[in-house]
């Protein structure tokens, strides 16, 4: 079994811990209200601002050997620079104020979520921080296309109020090949381990912000 493969197989527990989130089951029912909308974005805010940020540190921390690998750093950070602006003019088009959010706080479990990879990247393995991106990659591809079609259906917010969700489910379906054969490249034991760890800490913090999130009435 190839390691992407066994990536998937190891994490499962903790997948079906987010997916089973009482929020992804109101919005995939179409009955999430617009305040639930604006706590999720407010929320995907919060840690993507650190995606850039969190590639540069894991890019300066990699040892030479996988030297391969921050080439692939390079790309995601030109790809992913910025988008945490475009969950901003979201929020706008949902009539929400988003220069609070900017200056605002997140809610304890994406705060946790974000410190923790941080700390796995500066103080264990670098390359943890690819258990992050399975996370968020895969969740996007498995909910964002579909649950942005939903939500807009129940909520009737224009196209613009759903840059964040609709790009992301797309952009990382092409993502997740490059990732999946970057993931196989990977020879060490311990970072391979270090991914799968980081993946099931991060699904079960990410759950934790989804379960954080107000639920419709």
């Amino acid at each position: 079994m190839n390691f992407f493969d066994l990536l998937q197989q190891e994490t499962a527990a903790e997948r079906e811990y987010l997916l089973g989130a009482p929020i992804i089951q109101q919005a995939m029912a179409g009955t999430v209200s617009l305040p639930s909308y604006v706590a999720f974005l407010t929320e995907a805010y919060h840690h993507v601002k650190h995606t850039v940020p969190l590639l540069m540190a894991c890019g300066a921390r990699l040892p030479e050997r996988l030297e391969w690998l921050r080439e692939a750093i390079a790309e995601y950070i030109e790809e992913e620079y910025g988008h945490q602006e475009w969950i901003l003019n979201d929020i706008r088009a949902c009539g929400a104020d988003a220069e609070a959010v900017r200056h605002g706080q997140p809610q304890l479990p994406t705060e946790l979520m974000v410190s923790y990879v941080y700390d796995r990247i500066n103080r264990g393995n670098p390359v943890s921080f690819f258990g992050m991106v399975n996370v968020l990659e895969g969740t996007s591809i498995a909910l964002a296309t579909q649950a942005a079609g939903v939500i807009q259906g129940k909520l009737g917010l224009p196209n613009k109020a759903f840059s964040y969700l609709t790009s992301h489910g797309s952009l990382d379906i092409e993502h997740i090949k490059f990732y999946e054969n970057l993931m196989n490249k990977l020879e060490r034991d311990e970072d391979k381990q270090a991914v799968i760890h980081t993946a099931r800490v991060v699904y079960r913090l990410y759950g934790d912000m989804f379960r954080s999130l107000p639920l419709s009435a």
